[in-house]
């Protein structure tokens, strides 16, 4: 589940089989290295960000471009929305919990802002 030296933004979302094993603790945190300001649960099952902005339309539309993103990578967050604010949540469900996918998706997500 390594990126094996590649930008994880440039990588494409793959879908988890059942009975695939998620990232051990001591992976996740490694792979919190590729990806800037996100923060590993408590459980280590899931990734979260929050996001700013000056107004509620910025926030909004940052949601709507990180929905066409999960959309194109088959791979979706939990997302929060409030004034001026947008938080997103990352696991895999299938897996009950992280994979490399949370993280190619949060790079995806770090490169539209």
């Amino acid at each position: 589940m390594a990126s094996n030296g590649v930008d994880l933004a440039q990588k494409k979302c793959v879908a988890c089989e059942g009975g695939a094993q998620p990232m051990t603790p001591m992976e996740a945190t490694a792979m919190l290295g590729h990806v800037s300001g996100w923060e590993l649960s408590h459980d280590k099952k899931s990734i979260s960000k929050r996001f700013k902005f000056k107004d509620f339309a910025r926030a909004l539309a940052f949601t709507n471009a990180i929905g066409a993103i999960a959309e194109s990578e088959g791979h979706h967050p939990d997302l929060t929305l409030g004034w001026g604010k947008v938080g997103v949540e990352l696991t895999t469900h299938a897996i009950g919990g992280l994979s490399e996918n949370d993280f190619i998706l949060a790079a995806k997500i770090d490169a539209i802002q």
